[in-house]
């Protein structure tokens, strides 16, 4: 059946490439040893799958060109780490790749992975060997697969917790590719012969773009499941025992600006399958989106279409087939919350945790906070096991009491802040690298974020709102990859300085939101958002949340609140 529905699909170019690329090879390790700058698009588009982007210096792009200078080429490179979850000897190990080949920071990504940036084509090779020397790896954390599997990175010595971990891995295992291409190309591994590399999940094609899976708890959807293609919630009884996990698919949160036909969606429930099944349904998901998926049209290649325009009875019906059995229907959704995972917890197991924020999950020595310093010899000296949050923060896991004070001592003499002097607003902001690295990005995320905290910071004061817990999102582009449209603030980039505003989703990652404004002038956003925490303050019920106050109020009411009810820019 695969064969003949992908037979029927004009392939695109990139999935020409794929399909004749020899499992993912190409011609990457010649490029590779050929030398200079840069890759050619061939190359560009394989690399992904093995972790990497090529990209170029925005900064300095115009300023070479005029000089008749070549672009700056450099490579992201990107590690796959299921559930965030690292051991000390390996975050030392990505510690000094960020020196050896890096522009010296570790970038904690909103997938829980680290990527590094800045590094040059001459030493792609030696990072990703030295990644994978350090017992990580890089495959798949890019590319038309599965990418890092997300779950909550909270470290709580629990039934539930390490149930839900131990399948996240499971997971993440059983839905490698089977090629050897990435440890050849990398790790000069020698072909063994008669070592079948056939794709009997991704077919010869991979799937028709990225695949993202979140794994979540009922009381911890830190990973804002329900936002990836796959989503995933555990069910457990009164004594922690597994009863199995609800299924929903067709989340996705990127669009492209003027087009109708893309747009972001959350999963929808479509079964419910026993505590062993969970590979066996992602599995036939996968394959379902396979087949099925738009292989000719890139930006609506994601699953969240095919069930968009097929619906969920026919996804069903059809995933049923590919499962094997008829589906269980599902159970109602739970409802969602996020947790506080910042500042000292205590594991469960006579260990402690201490959650650490990172700034837009940028772990760098930057002036006089010295934070990348202080997280290496915390590590070093007391051996704690670092875990990455999808709120670009990281956890020291496994502390012991008598190590605390001496940890935090650390912390505050490298000027770390601790999350206890941070706001609520601080602590849950979110942003995308966007300006100088993404290829994609149309204007500043991550380098701007510091200034709109402040900006929202100041309005919440002045409106007596400085405890709530809002969460903002920005972005560079509509590909949303810092969730944008799911939380309760999302600025989204639309050109040079101007931004749209997304309001009315919620905090704990169950509802979209929806555009409020479109290129708003980044000097005319304290103005909106005055208007609109002052109609907050006044007029919030209860301890109603700021997206439940928009979504409540909707989209027109806040336009007349802002002064744009009339506004085309709306």
């Amino acid at each position: 059946m695969a064969d003949d529905i992908r037979a029927e699909k004009k392939l695109s170019g990139v999935e020409t490439l794929k399909r004749e690329s020899r499992g993912l090879r190409g011609r990457l390790a010649e490029e590779l040893a050929e030398g200079g700058i840069q890759v050619s698009e061939d190359a560009y588009n394989l690399l992904k799958f093995h972790g990497s982007y090529e990209q170029f210096d925005r900064d300095s792009a115009t300023r070479r060109k005029q000089a008749k200078l070549e672009k700056e080429y450099q490579f992201m490179v990107r590690c796959r780490m299921p559930g965030g979850v690292t051991t000390a000897a390996q975050y030392l190990a990505l510690d000094s790749v960020a020196d050896r080949f890096a522009n010296g920071s570790l970038r904690i990504t909103t997938r829980q992975g680290i990527q590094f940036h800045g590094i040059l084509k001459g030493d792609l090779k030696g990072s990703i060997a030295a990644i994978n020397h350090g017992m990580l790896t890089t495959i798949s954390a890019c590319g038309d697969v599965v990418r890092n599997l997300m779950t909550t990175p909270a470290p709580r010595r629990d039934a539930r917790h390490e149930r839900v971990l131990a399948d996240v891995q499971r997971l993440a295992q059983a839905l490698l590719p089977k090629s050897r291409a990435y440890y050849q190309i990398f790790l000069d591994e020698e072909p063994v012969a008669g070592h079948s590399e056939e794709e009997t999940l991704y077919g010869p094609t991979y799937l028709p773009r990225k695949f993202k899976i979140g794994v979540a708890l009922p009381d911890d959807n830190s990973a804002d499941a329900l936002a990836n293609d796959l989503a995933v919630i555990a069910h457990f009884d009164a004594a922690e025992q597994l009863e199995g996990y609800t299924i929903a698919v067709g989340g996705g949160l990127g669009m492209t600006h003027n087009n109708a036909r893309t747009f972001p969606r959350l999963a929808t429930p479509v079964c419910f399958v026993g505590p062993d099944r969970l590979i066996a349904i992602s599995e036939a998901v996968i394959r379902l989106q396979r087949d099925h998926g738009d292989r000719g049209d890139r930006r609506r290649a994601r699953l969240k279409y095919v069930v968009e325009d097929h619906g969920i009875a026919w996804i069903a019906e059809t995933l049923a087939q590919y499962y094997g059995e008829p589906l269980t229907p599902p159970r109602p959704l739970p409802e969602l919350t996020v947790p506080e995972l910042l500042g000292w917890h205590e594991q469960g197991d006579g260990l402690r945790w201490l959650g650490v924020p990172v700034p837009s999950g940028r772990i760098v020595d930057s002036g006089s906070v010295r934070l990348r310093s202080a997280i290496r010899e915390v590590v070093e000296r007391f051996g704690v096991d670092p875990v990455f949050t999808a709120q670009q923060d990281v956890l020291l896991s496994n502390i012991r009491p008598e190590d605390a004070g001496a940890i935090d001592g650390i912390l505050a003499g490298h000027g770390v802040v601790p999350a206890s002097a941070m706001t609520p607003f601080a602590r849950f902001a979110l942003a995308c690298p966007a300006l100088p690295t993404c290829g994609l990005a149309l204007t500043e995320a991550e380098r701007i974020q510091p200034q709109f905290i402040a900006m929202f910071e100041r309005l919440l004061e002045a409106n007596g709102l400085s405890g709530e817990r809002i969460s903002l999102r920005t972005t560079g582009c509509p590909n949303g990859c810092a969730r944008s449209y799911a939380g309760d603030i999302g600025l989204v980039g639309r050109m040079p300085g101007f931004y749209a505003i997304y309001v009315g989703g919620d905090f704990n990652g169950t509802r979209l939101s929806f555009r409020l404004l479109d290129r708003v002038a980044e000097g005319a956003l304290e103005s909106k958002f005055a208007a609109l925490f002052a109609a907050f303050a006044r007029d919030r019920r209860g301890s109603e949340g700021f997206g439940d106050f928009c979504d409540r109020l909707g989209r027109e009411t806040l336009l007349e609140l802002t002064g744009d009810g009339d506004s085309k820019a709306a």
